[in-house]
């Protein structure tokens, strides 16, 4: 069973956190002002917003190149809707504006990304989640 590892520590001088896999890195931190935040980064609900949408982008693309077809432009934007204090996330709707090279209609490329993609397909169902302590930073 494959395993997606990634890595987060302090970004030292601020209490964000930098993350990264392999050679790419993100930032995550908190709106200026807020518990330590300096808006250095994307907050947990955008990083989780871009997860569902960069994932459903990436499947689009996997499945043209499988169809052998061209995708000229592509363009999703992803309303992440928050409820509850602790912030739960309850919905998610995604707004996709996809155009083929050749014109035809994109429609049975989006529900296919839709019913495959790995981010979307993996939160209506659940993800248990474990947390243990590690030694040392």
């Amino acid at each position: 069973m494959p395993v997606v590892s990634v890595s987060l520590m302090n970004l030292p001088g601020t209490e964000a956190a930098v993350g990264w896999a392999g050679s790419h890195c993100i930032i995550a931190d908190r709106p200026e002002g807020r518990a330590g935040g300096m808006g250095l980064g994307f907050n947990g609900a955008q990083l989780l917003a871009l997860a569902i949408g960069g994932c459903f982008c990436n499947d689009l693309r996997y499945i043209a190149h499988r169809r052998g077809v061209g995708i000229a432009s592509v363009a999703v934007k992803v309303h992440l809707t928050l409820e509850g204090d602790p912030p739960i996330a309850t919905a998610v709707e995604m707004v996709v504006n996809c155009t083929m090279e050749d014109g035809s209609d994109p429609q049975s490329l989006i529900d296919e990304a839709k019913g495959s993609s790995m981010v979307g397909c993996s939160l209506p169902r659940g993800i248990p989640i474990s947390v243990s302590t590690g030694q040392g930073g």
